[in-house]
């Protein structure tokens, strides 16, 4: 079958399937894969004869028609519901989702060209128009009210503010964060094992201040531990903790 069509005219292979079966008049839910299959090659034959390169795209969409063209010619295979299995399922799903797409694009098209036949009058009013105030007539916004109404109405604007202030958090103070150096720290603990050699560890932490401290006292501990600095013994479960340096032992 002949076929004579505008090479520039298709973005992708799926353009140039969607304008097959525009072409053929073809249910796109029940596409003659043979005819379509046919009719596509042609144009990659065309496409040669131009001499222009035929994109891996095009080469891909050929390889999927010739195998769908083959899997139609085997028994349909069963899926676990016991359905037959269509090998176009798949390639119409795309082809519909391309439908779609296009047609949006055409819509933001449309909305674009209408978008740019309108104009706008640009400002022109005249500058005693710009420079008018409309006059205020103060008898008209007090109207009736006195000074005893606007003190009334500020105290209850007070009242309402003290209404929304907390009673226990106002009188909450700032919370500082505690700075700890653990380098400074790190470097005490290690002098302090190099002047004792074996000591608890409670021992330890009662020279430490807050909680903080003793975190971070414990940590440098277990990295001292890590490193085979010091040897660390529990008699009992939730006994004393002791302490011995490596070179006293």
């Amino acid at each position: 079958m002949s076929l004579e069509v505008k090479l520039q005219v298709f973005e992708g292979p799926l353009d140039l399937l969607m304008h097959l079966i525009d072409k053929n008049q073809i249910d796109i839910y029940d596409i003659p894969i043979v005819t379509i299959t046919e009719q596509y090659m042609a144009y990659i034959n065309a496409m040669q004869k131009e001499d222009m390169d035929v994109t891996s795209e095009f080469l891909v969409m050929a390889a999927t028609l010739i195998d769908i063209k083959c899997k139609m010619l085997l028994p349909k295979e069963v899926n676990e519901d016991g359905e037959e299995e269509d090998p176009r399922a798949e390639l119409v799903e795309k082809l519909l989702e391309y439908k779609m797409y296009k047609y949006m694009a055409y819509e933001l098209k449309d909305m674009q060209m209408d978008a740019d036949m309108q104009w706008f009058r640009a400002k022109d009013l005249p500058q005693e128009v710009k420079d008018y105030e409309m006059p205020i007539d103060f008898s008209d916004l007090i109207g009736d009210t006195t000074l005893t109404k606007l003190n009334s109405i500020f105290q209850e604007l007070l009242k309402r503010q003290e209404d929304k202030v907390d009673p226990i958090r106002s009188k909450f103070g700032n919370i500082e964060k505690e700075e700890i150096d653990m380098d400074a720290k790190t470097l005490y603990i290690k002098a302090y094992i190099r002047e004792h050699d074996r000591f608890s560890f409670r021992q330890l932490l009662e020279k430490q201040h807050s909680k903080t401290e003793i975190i971070v006292t414990f940590l440098v501990m277990l990295e001292e531990m890590k490193l085979g600095e010091i040897e660390i013994e529990q008699e009992t479960t939730f006994g004393d903790i002791i302490i011995t340096s490596r070179k006293a032992s």
